[in-house]
């Protein structure tokens, strides 16, 4: 990496006290993000492809758009641009693994069949790169979900297909967080659901439920694995009917005290999932974020750094929420370079976190005290502190480049190791 810039260094003397005047510890912010890791989706790095070598094409109301030359097509390759997104981000984080990701040695292996020991690469690559790991089961682009329902189906047969392999996730993320020394968040999804309206509403649901009541019968250690469990408004083939709808998983979530997962692009357009995010929190020990930007709802683009984004992150810093949540990504986009978007779109989640982390208590104070004025003017003042100088400063503390001095890094390997694809 390049030397410290002495022009970085002088703004950040000038924030630091530009901050200071507003009560605001900047070297203090910076530490607190230190400790806040991102779980970053392999399924960037190949276009939710997976290594099972089974020609089936995606399903499930997935679509990955774009044909930028590199994509990842084994699993060295896919650490590979892993390791030089990671070389590129700022702090410690994870990585969010799917099922169909394992290593099966060209052997067929069916989901229900999969072990812990067809992780083995990606647990020493994690153990080698002192990372945490998440996983999830691949409930979708099979062909025992080829007419959309999985855990829900009506066949009692494929139910229980879908019931092993949920189970089995279950055992490999917890074998992932014993080997790690870190807990796995398993997390469940699924995509079964109706394209035109429904007869039957309830019976559907009365079966996932029942479903997920055998999937989580073994109890595992919360200090190797925690249950997640994700909800959906609709999908692409799913448009009128979806059976995990929020209201299920909540209730699900609540009355088993598992993690609920909130999808930034899992809600109506006009949602925000960061007012949603205290409410759960009373009810359940912790929760599970996938921040992604849905264009045109759940389109999965690229993050930036924008209003949704920032009112999450804002959400979990003010009252210390980031503490009980595990902050995942979940985008694909093919038609960039796939490293510069695990780069940009972890970047802006850890800029938005540190815009949180250095807001004045005075803001909160004035509320308190029923100055809604002092409220209104501060909240409008602080989107002019200059951050921007604080995040160059963190960069270089963390040895990543500042600025766009990134993207330099990406190009020289797309032209060695991509071009070569």
């Amino acid at each position: 990496m390049a030397k410290p810039s002495k022009s970085i260094a002088q703004s950040y003397q000038s924030a630091k006290a530009r901050y200071a005047d507003m009560g605001v510890d900047t070297d203090a912010a910076m530490a607190a993000l230190t400790k806040i890791p991102i779980s970053l989706h392999c399924w960037q790095g190949d276009d939710v492809g997976g290594f099972e070598n089974t020609g089936e094409g995606l399903s499930g109301g997935i679509a990955v758009t774009g044909n930028y030359p590199g994509k990842a097509r084994t699993p060295d390759e896919l650490r590979a641009d892993l390791d030089q997104a990671l070389a590129l981000i700022p702090g410690k984080h994870r990585l969010n693994l799917h099922a169909f990701y394992g290593e099966f040695g060209g052997k067929k292996v069916d989901r229900d069949q999969i072990e812990a020991k067809h992780f083995k690469g990606w647990i020493d690559w994690a153990k080698a790169n002192g990372m945490g790991m998440d996983f999830n089961p691949t409930c979708f682009s099979h062909p025992k979900a080829d007419d959309g329902f999985t855990l829900s189906h009506s066949k009692k047969a494929i139910r229980d297909f879908w019931i092993e392999h949920c189970i089995r996730s279950r055992e490999i993320g917890a074998a992932i967080g014993k080997a790690l020394g870190s807990a796995t968040v398993t997390n469940i999804w699924i995509p079964d659901g109706y394209k035109d309206t429904p007869a039957d509403r309830l019976a559907p649901r009365q079966r996932l439920a029942d479903s997920l009541d055998k999937v989580f019968a073994k109890p595992l250690s919360p200090k190797h694995n925690l249950d997640a469990v994700e909800c959906k408004l609709f999908g692409i083939g799913s448009e009128s009917y979806v059976v995990g709808s929020h209201e299920f998983y909540m209730g699900y979530a609540i009355k088993n005290q598992k993690l609920l997962c909130l999808d930034a692009g899992h809600f109506h357009p006009t949602e925000g999932i960061a007012d949603k995010i205290s409410s759960v929190l009373m009810y359940v020990p912790e929760i599970l974020l996938h921040v992604s930007r849905g264009v045109r709802w759940d389109s999965d683009h690229v993050v930036i750094l924008d209003d949704a984004l920032q009112s999450i992150a804002t959400e979990l810093v003010r009252n210390n929420l980031y503490k009980r949540t595990h902050i995942g990504l979940d985008f694909f986009d093919a038609s960039i370079n796939r490293i510069a978007a695990w780069t940009i779109g972890t970047r802006n989640t850890l800029r938005a976190l540190l815009i949180a982390l250095l807001e004045p208590a005075a803001l909160r104070d004035s509320e308190k005290s029923g100055d809604l004025t002092s409220r209104l003017a501060l909240m409008e003042e602080v989107k002019g502190l200059p951050w921007g100088a604080v995040w160059d400063a963190y960069c270089e503390s963390q040895n990543v480049p500042a600025g766009t001095d990134w993207l330099a890094e990406v190009k020289k390997y797309e032209a060695a190791v991509l071009s070569n694809r």
